[in-house]
């Protein structure tokens, strides 16, 4: 249970950093390594890491067993090698010794005594030759450093006491370009060839345009509805009159899991009765597995729906009345 729940939350956080919207726009992929160190007494592990190849949970690091465990039965064969092992049981421990100490200090720098302290780490490469490692404490965005092996160049983001100085910055620079990226860009070449059905497929996206009546002010709400699309990145658009309507009165616009590894996205914005008969609204989604834009226009109303359902009905029961009428007109006359 505990595990599921590190999953998802910081699942949430590789849908809001900064490498998995560039890899995706990109159409490029990553390795990453999600972990979390707790300072105190919970019912959870200590130290859980979680790998994820894009959106998609391929293992997880067991403090217990001290090994990296597979998710699903095509990473089996990456996990049960020695050398495979032996590479994420270096980079695991190293990662749980320096969240330990980097807690410590966090603890002494914010004066923290009481209660249950979180460290959390974001960190892995792309096919794109980048490195990317971030850190949180108590929820709140730290230290983070991107290193480009192509261009060879390191930017760092310190926003907590402690900085590396410049001869540690080179030393770090070193030891990710010569190491850990080779290191990460090899797991990931591995994993991705493995799962590249799963990674590499495309399914459409359902586009609807919904209308709801909103009671207390009498006006209506529109939402943007798109569901069951893979990958993630989807660009989905409320147009009124053929124009955008202003990203800041909308709300939504982040992509959900669905639970079977396709997405959800919905936008929705609140208007006046007036304002929704004078204009015309359309939703348009553009998508890797859609050859052109999908454009649908708005749902008919539920009392539009229900007027017309009751339309169809009375013409079918008129309908019926005639031809009882003439067939029995027509067996009189016989």
């Amino acid at each position: 249970m505990h595990s599921m729940i590190i999953v998802i939350f910081m699942y949430t956080l590789c849908l809001s950093c900064t490498l998995g919207r560039e890899t995706a726009a990109a159409g490029s992929h990553a390795l990453l390594m999600f972990a979390t160190y707790i300072k105190g007494k919970t019912p959870f592990e200590e130290f859980n890491t979680v790998l994820m190849l894009d959106d998609i949970q391929v293992g997880y690091f067991s403090s217990k067993e001290q090994k990296l465990v597979p998710r699903g039965k095509m990473n089996t064969e990456i996990t049960a090698d020695p050398t495979d092992q032996k590479n994420a049981i270096t980079v695991f421990t190293t990662m749980h010794e320096h969240m330990i100490i980097q807690a410590h200090n966090l603890i002494y720098n914010f004066n923290l005594t009481d209660g249950i302290q979180i460290h959390q780490v974001i960190s892995g490469c792309d096919t794109l030759g980048r490195v990317i490692n971030k850190e949180a404490f108590n929820g709140e965005s730290g230290d983070e450093f991107f290193f480009n092996v192509h261009q060879n160049t390191l930017h760092t983001d310190f926003r907590w006491p402690v900085a590396w100085h410049d001869m540690l910055s080179k030393h770090n620079q070193w030891l990710i370009a010569s190491f850990y990226q080779p290191l990460c860009i090899n797991a990931l070449t591995k994993f991705l060839n493995n799962n590249k059905k799963r990674i590499m497929k495309k399914v459409k996206p359902r586009v609807r345009l919904i209308q709801k009546a909103l009671v207390d002010s009498g006006g209506a709400q529109l939402t943007c509805l798109a569901t069951g699309f893979y990958p993630r990145h989807i660009n989905l658009t409320l147009l009124r009159d053929g124009q955008p309507v202003s990203d800041h009165l909308m709300t939504g616009g982040e992509a959900l899991p669905n639970g079977d590894e396709t997405y959800q996205m919905r936008k929705s914005v609140e208007m006046s009765s007036e304002e929704l008969s004078e204009h015309h609204y359309t939703c348009t989604a553009t998508h890797l597995s859609l050859d052109n834009k999908l454009s649908v226009d708005l749902d008919p109303a539920p009392d539009t729906l229900r007027v017309l359902m009751v339309l169809l009905a009375v013409f079918i029961v008129l309908g019926a009345i005639v031809s009882v009428t003439v067939f029995t007109l027509k067996w009189w006359r016989k």
